[in-house]
Parts: structure tokens; sequence; C-alpha cells
């Protein structure tokens, strides 16, 4: 049973208080960061590095508190992401009036792959479309739940927020990548209902639940997003960029963030990245579907559901058609990239119940069109 919360989703605007009318450019990382707007994804803000950086940078898309169309609402929060190496979109341009929707979340996904394959763009080639996290702050968390199963995201973030109704819960129970949740302690008004659904999360999923008392405010005004802003650059790094370092903060009995300010809870988190090779003998079904075509590309998603046994890894056999190649995968491990290529799970989605499914996508060039697929599991 879920406490009733009347309004909560508008707290954050009284708590927040109007963001700055301008930012300066900062961060705390190696890559000094401010903020952009384009005419391909209007009403959206962009927090990028100035100086982009030899690698690509993993993209995290943000859905504000009170679901405010301000760009710049956790300005300081976002820099300091952007500041180390990452690509991150807030929903609502700077200072915009209004709100937002869930799916403002998609259409930043939609334009950084487009912008990353578009030659001519500043972001040709340097946006990893294959490690794209989902953030947002209370009512922001809503929306991040919301797409929180497009099969391009490998991980999500909720911070000070849950669901707000029992009716709400398939939204946990479809979730099959890892997530991460940062609380303001029990006195942040979302504290029940996220500690709620941090009880329904589907078994085997790996999970973080960090409670810092600071109330529903949290610290993203503070210089580089305070508190918040440090242990958000330490997810994304671990999950984004495969830092393990950086993950020691978050695994095990010992973890940087156990025994101090933050009240930890953890569920099947481990710092490696090994994938279970599955062999053959469970049954399972993959269907293959093109999401989208353009010309000289495609982008498709194949679902993978386990039969009547549970099954601890799996292995797709996918067959291009001619003349297509696969340039990114996410939520699995391919071997090719052209003709006859075998796609095994990631550490985190391999174990399946039996009737349930988990999805990998992919992006290529060519026609996608015509693929084959074939399921094997252990």
């Amino acid at each position: 049973m879920r406490r009733a919360l009347l309004g909560w989703v508008t707290v954050a605007a009284v708590v927040l208080g109007a963001a700055p009318a301008q930012a300066a450019v900062g961060g705390s990382g190696p890559y000094l960061a401010d903020y952009e707007t384009s005419a391909g994804l209007p009403n959206h803000t962009i927090y990028r590095p100035q100086t982009m950086p030899a690698e690509r940078l993993p993209l995290y898309v943000w859905g504000n508190g009170a679901c405010s169309a301000n760009g710049l609402s956790q300005h300081n929060f976002l820099r300091e992401i952007a500041s180390h190496g990452f690509l991150a979109i807030a929903n609502g341009g700077p200072n915009a009036s209004g709100s937002t929707t869930s799916s403002m979340l998609t259409q930043s996904i939609d334009w950084a792959l487009a912008e990353s394959s578009r030659s001519g763009s500043k972001y040709y080639g340097k946006i990893d479309t294959t490690k794209i996290a989902v953030g947002g702050f209370s009512c922001g968390g809503l929306e991040a739940y919301a797409v929180s199963n497009d099969p391009r995201i490998t991980t999500t973030t909720i911070f000070s927020s849950g669901l707000l109704n029992d009716a709400d819960d398939y939204q946990l129970r479809r979730l099959t990548k890892p997530i991460a949740y940062f609380v303001g302690g029990p006195s942040d008004i979302a504290y029940p209902n996220a500690m709620d659904d941090w009880g329904k999360l589907p078994a085997g999923l790996p999970a973080f639940m960090g409670n810092l008392n600071v109330g529903h405010g949290g610290t993203y005004d503070q210089a580089n997003g305070g508190e918040f802003g440090r242990v958000a650059v330490l997810y994304l790094k671990w999950r984004l960029k495969g830092d393990t370092a950086a993950g020691r903060a978050f695994v095990g009995a010992d973890c940087g963030l156990c025994g101090g300010q933050w009240q930890v809870q953890q569920k099947n988190l481990t710092l490696g990245g090994d994938t279970p090779q599955p062999e053959p003998g469970a049954a399972c079904s993959a269907v293959y579907a093109v999401q989208d075509q353009w010309n000289g590309g495609f982008v498709a998603t194949v679902t993978v559901t386990a039969g009547a046994a549970a099954m601890s890894g799996w292995r797709v056999a996918l067959g291009l058609p001619g003349g297509a190649s696969i340039s990114s995968l996410w939520n699995g491990v391919a071997t090719g990239t052209t003709g006859s290529v075998t796609v095994t799970n990631q550490s985190y989605n391999g174990r399946l119940a039996a009737g349930q499914s988990t999805t990998f996508g992919l992006q290529g060039t060519g026609n996608g069109g015509g693929a084959t697929v074939t399921c094997t599991g252990s």
C-alpha cells in the first residue's frame, strides 16, 4: 500500500526556487562543461564538454523536478555530469516555462543517435550510442520510469521519486536492466514510495538504494550538484564507462558509500561484467523487429523470451541480410558485425524466469529488414 502524497510532484518547484538566469561554464571533471540548444531538438537543454574528449560520450537523459520545462532546473548537477565526459540532455529549454512529458526523454535519445550518425554534425561519431542512462528527480523520476523499458537504455536512476499508485507497478515488473535510487532520507516526501518500489523490484535485478538525509530538495543547487552530483558521476562512470573503481562506491559490504552519511541497500550487485556462457538445453524464443529504417541505416530490437523453464543465460544467432552491418549494440554482447552474428546476454539480463522476456537492440547500416533470429539458452 502506498502512502497518499497529495501534490508531491509539485513540491520540487517550491523547494528548488528559480534557476539562475545565466549559468557559468564549469564542473569538477576534466572537461569544462556548458549548455546549448539545438534546432533539431526543441524544448531541451543539452549539457556537454566545451572541448570534446577523444573518447565517445555516453548519454544521460534527464527529467526535471516537478516535470518543469526549465532545462536549467538542475543545472549545477547536470553540468557536473557533463564535465566528466558525458552528454546530458534535460527536458525543457533554458529558463522555459510549462511542464514536460516522458516522451521528451525518448526524443532526446532519438536525436542523439541521429546526430551521432549524421555526417556534418558536431556529434558525428562522438556519442556512445550503446551506453545510455535515463534519470529524473521527483516528477522527473516518474518520467524516467515511464521510458525505462526502452531497449536502448542501459540503466535507470531515480532521484527522490517513487510510483504514486499501485496500478503503476507494472513499470517495476518490466525492468530488466540495473537501477539505482538516490533519495533524501525519511524526511523526503518521496521516501515511502521509493522504498515501496524497492521492495517490489524483480528478483535478480541489480539495484542500489542510497538515502542521504537531506530531504526532498536534494543537493542539486550546491556547487557541482553537491553530494548527489558526486555519487551520480560515480554511478554513471561505473555503468556507462565500465569504471570498476567508481563501482566500488556501490558494491559490497565495504562499499565506498557504506558506513558513512549514506544509508545503503544493495541487490544483486557485482563489479564484474563477465557474461555467462549459455549451454544449449532450455527452450527460448527470439523475435526480431525493425523499429526505424532510413536511407542507409536502421534500428532494430530482438526480444528474447524464456520457455517453460527458467534460464541462466541465452544466445541468439542473428542472420543479417546482405549489405547490413551492425554499428552499435546494447544489452547484449555481439560476436561479429555482418552476416551471421552471435549475441549473448549481458551479466544483468541472462537470468529469465519461465515466460519472462528481455530485449537487446542494435543500430546498423544498410537495410535491416529480413533478418533471422534463433535462440538457445541454459
